[in-house]
């Protein structure tokens, strides 16, 4: 898995909402949580505490460099001696990822690889070495996330006494999750791009959940859970953990797990094979979707998702055009000095929107609730009674998606949202305009090395979202829909689980001097 880390709402009993109900992805898998209605969630920190958390920096014990092969001999012998079978592949160091796995012979396409066994995987069913402490976190029914978040610290803090001690001992040290980034870092280099709120929402999530299993239990049983060691910068540590490498085995119930040897495959966009549990052979495995020479570095994937995505979760951007999956977000909001602003928002809000609300919008076209919401922005008063109906259709709360369609308001609905996206496209060229001058305030090598690293991510994230808004940019300036409507011949409808998207075939753009082609039809599959 990418040695390079990572919106769920991680708080014990909090209400989540995905950004994309578009996919759902194993590797990188939404969050359930059970309901308690009658204890309080606090979830809201300063700016302060959000920073403090993010820049703990060399903190944690136990691990290792993100690009360090010293405990990798040591992994490899002791799965070897537990169970897991020979392999084709080894630990080195890569290119792409830090670390990864190379083949150490010829791969062929469709060749099943690593058959992890169950008694090797990390699940919220795996026995704690401080059994009453398990029995404690069981007994309070805590979701399997901040479970498993709390299990690593545990068998981490035991050190050699811990089965798992080889295991930890050969995880990073500090992912380069967007967890470890600063407050100062967030919003001086992604100043530009939603991704920036999504990780605020994170590190505000992960400090939440903390600050509940402190007041609900781990202060009620500090013997088990002493704060010097069951604290904010362990948290951030393992849930940094949690966000790069839980999988999702679909053939185990959906079940969470963290599987040694396999967390070491690396993300290719191109690759669209992911691991599973094989119960035939009783491991845990993928299949190869190309071969691979000695020497390679053989891939899997980790879901269709965005370059923003990727950052926020494993702290690594795709290069520029290699990603059929990225996709950008786009704000959208009413304006207050709306005639209707009362009852539009009232409408956004029984279907379970905001007065803000944010659409994915990707190279290959936008969805129709994006449509809808500039419908709702911009309809008149006479066209009250059917506020609800736009409102309903700028929900993506269900799986039936109605095209509405409004000729009167058309125009300006698509300048709305060309404005929007043309005041987006101006802050990506500011910071990329700037970025270059920024003043990175750092006194030490190492200290610069890492900002000009995060401000390199930074650029190629800002650099392949505004490509995105530029497209759909012409595409607004050049073809209204009702053009569109009239011009059968040239569109090509695309549909997803999610999206139904309509772009002009063929079409240069002037900024990027490519064509505006499609992608074929297809639903994402589960990873």
């Amino acid at each position: 898995m990418a040695e390079a880390s990572g919106i769920l709402q991680t708080s014990l009993i909090s209400n989540f909402h995905p950004f994309h109900k578009t996919h759902l992805p194993q590797l990188h898998p939404v969050l359930s949580f059970r309901r308690n209605p009658t204890i309080p969630i606090q979830c809201s920190v300063s700016t302060s505490e959000t920073t403090k958390t993010t820049t703990t920096q060399n903190a944690i014990p136990w691990g290792c460099d993100i690009d360090s092969l010293e405990n990798a001999s040591a992994l490899q012998k002791w799965l070897s001696q537990s169970g897991l079978p020979p392999q084709k592949m080894a630990i080195e160091r890569v290119d792409v990822g830090e670390r990864g796995l190379v083949a150490l012979k010829n791969i062929r396409k469709g060749e099943k690889l690593l058959f992890v066994p169950p008694s090797l995987v990390i699940s919220a069913d795996s026995e704690w070495s401080c059994e009453e402490a398990g029995e404690v976190m069981k007994k309070n029914s805590v979701p399997d996330w901040p479970l498993l978040a709390t299990y690593l610290i545990s068998e981490a803090s035991l050190m050699e006494s811990s089965r798992w001690s080889n295991y930890i001992s050969a995880l990073p040290r500090q992912p380069y999750s967007l967890l470890y980034w600063t407050r100062d870092e967030l919003d001086r280099y992604l100043e530009a791009s939603q991704i920036r709120e999504r990780a605020i929402e994170r590190v505000t999530n992960v400090i939440g959940t903390y600050k509940d299993l402190r007041l609900r239990i781990f202060s009620k049983y500090p013997h088990l859970f002493p704060e010097e060691v069951y604290n904010l910068e362990t948290f951030s540590w393992s849930f940094g953990i949690l966000f790069s490498r839980l999988v999702r085995l679909p053939s185990m119930d959906g079940k969470f797990a963290l599987v040694p040897w396999a967390d070491m495959l690396n993300h290719n966009c191109e690759v669209e094979t992911f691991l599973d549990y094989d119960k035939s052979s009783q491991g845990v495995l993928f299949t190869t979707d190309r071969p691979y020479q000695p020497g390679e570095q053989v891939f899997i994937s980790y879901g269709k998702k965005s370059n923003g995505e990727l950052l926020l979760s494993y702290g690594f951007v795709p290069k520029e055009g290699t990603n059929p999956s990225d996709s950008v977000e786009l704000s959208l909001s009413l304006s207050k000095s709306d005639k209707c602003y009362k009852q539009k928002l009232a409408a956004l809000r029984k279907h379970g929107l905001q007065v803000s609300q944010r659409y994915p919008i990707r190279i290959t076209g936008w969805p129709l609730e994006l449509m809808a919401y500039a419908y709702l922005a911009v309809s008149p008063p006479s066209m009250s009674s059917q506020f609800d109906e736009m409102a309903a259709a700028a929900s993506n709360k269900t799986d039936i998606k109605k095209d509405l369609r409004y000729p009167e308001i058309e125009e300006e609905a698509l300048q709305f949202i060309l404005d929007s996206c043309e005041s987006s496209i101006s802050k990506y060229n500011k910071f990329l305009q700037q970025s270059g001058t920024l003043d990175l305030d750092v006194t030490s090598p190492k200290q610069l090395n890492r900002r000009l690293f995060l401000k390199q991510l930074a650029v190629d994230l800002c650099t392949s979202e505004r490509r995105i808004l530029f497209r759909t940019q012409y595409s607004f300036k050049f073809f209204s829909r009702r053009t569109l409507v009239e011009l059968p011949s040239t569109l090509q409808i695309v549909f997803s689980r999610r999206l139904q998207i309509l772009l002009p075939k063929n079409v240069k753009n002037k900024d990027s001097q490519n064509e505006l082609t499609l992608c074929n039809s297809e639903t994402p599959k589960a990873h």
